[in-house]
């Protein structure tokens, strides 16, 4: 009874650790996909899903774990209910988003519930790690755990590919998404395109005749910059999970910003939100007063919006009415806006 018992305590050990790790694998390579819209952002998205699909394969264990817990007298288990509730929600909308069967849930979009789920979980994760410590011994670091480990980790990879490939021979919705996992909406028909602001910015109205863009030593009206027609096609890629390419027109930022000598460019949103870039990138970056041929309309940023070529939807400025220059690093900001 006593080495049953024993083995069921290092079973539950190991699998705690394992979960561990595969939590903090999945948050870390979430972000890294939700932040880049370049192709190497596939790798980190690969990597999430795995863990995701791991994360699946321990719960039988972990299901184990849990009824001897629950068995025991023990304050804070709602807690830890509560924590696995938020990552079984934040597992089924991602697996909702990548297949394509159940791309909303609500008024909120699966990936907005998957990243949400997964940012309530947070706090609830650590109190879990601090108040249900889990004590790791040499065992559990051993050679041999390892191998356990790694073909885990393979069987879970295998599971993810066949997944995928199963998604696209049965046709599913899935089967189209870009290598950030967004749906294509509304390319090249921008009355069609989806609108979409970083968490709680409201849609400002701007009256175009006395709205104005300030740079440095100068003000640009409307009008002025409706005279420039650099023209550039690019994908907006959406945090939210869609993506949309369009023909966008307006002027470059070096045009604007002729002599630049300082570390990086600020733009600003009448809104408050702003993002900052390195100013040697002044001339891929185009400020857009028309995408289609068309004027922008309120929700797409009217009057003016910065366009930013393999960036996320939340470098893309909206309803720009400052580009600033300055000797700050470009990086000195938050790696997601916090406003």
């Amino acid at each position: 009874m006593r080495t049953r018992r024993y083995g069921a305590i290092k079973l539950g050990s190991k699998t705690n650790v394992a979960l561990l790790g595969l939590l903090a694998i999945a948050f870390l390579t979430g972000w890294l996909a939700f932040a880049f819209g370049t192709a190497p952002a596939r790798l980190s998205l690969i990597v999430h899903a795995t863990g995701g699909v791991a994360i699946l394969l321990l719960l039988p264990w972990k299901s184990m774990i849990a009824r001897r817990g629950l068995a025991r007298p023990r304050g804070g288990r709602w807690a830890s209910i509560g924590l696995g509730m938020l990552v079984l929600l934040s597992i089924a909308a991602g697996l909702g988003h990548s297949t394509g069967l159940v791309l909303s849930w609500g008024p909120f979009s699966s990936m907005e519930v998957h990243v949400g789920a997964a940012l309530a979980a947070i706090p609830l994760a650590v109190w879990h790690v601090v108040a249900r410590r889990v004590k790791v011994v040499r065992a559990d670091l051993s050679r041999r755990t390892f191998m356990k480990g790694s073909v885990a980790l393979g069987a879970a990879a295998v599971s993810y590919a066949a997944s995928e490939i199963l998604v696209r021979a049965a046709t599913l919705p899935g089967g189209a998404r870009r290598f950030t996992g967004s749906y294509e909406a509304g390319s090249f028909q921008p009355a069609v395109m989806p609108v979409s602001s970083w968490m709680f910015d409201a849609i400002p109205v701007h009256d175009p005749d006395a709205w104005t863009l300030r740079t440095p030593g100068r003000e640009w009206s409307l009008r002025e910059l409706a005279t420039f027609d650099d023209r550039m096609i690019a994908t907006l890629d959406c945090t939210g999970g869609f993506y949309s390419t369009q023909e966008w027109t307006g002027v470059r930022l070096d045009r604007l910003l002729p002599d630049i000598r300082e570390s990086s460019i600020r733009v600003v949103s009448s809104t408050g939100y702003d993002r900052r870039f390195r100013a040697g990138e002044a001339g891929s970056l185009l400020l857009a007063t028309r995408f289609g041929g068309t004027p922008l309309d309120a929700g797409h940023g009217f009057p003016a919006r910065l366009v930013a070529p393999d960036r996320r939807g939340f470098w893309w400025v909206k309803w720009v009415v400052a580009i600033e220059v300055d000797d700050v690093p470009y990086w000195w900001q938050s790696p997601f806006p916090v406003q």
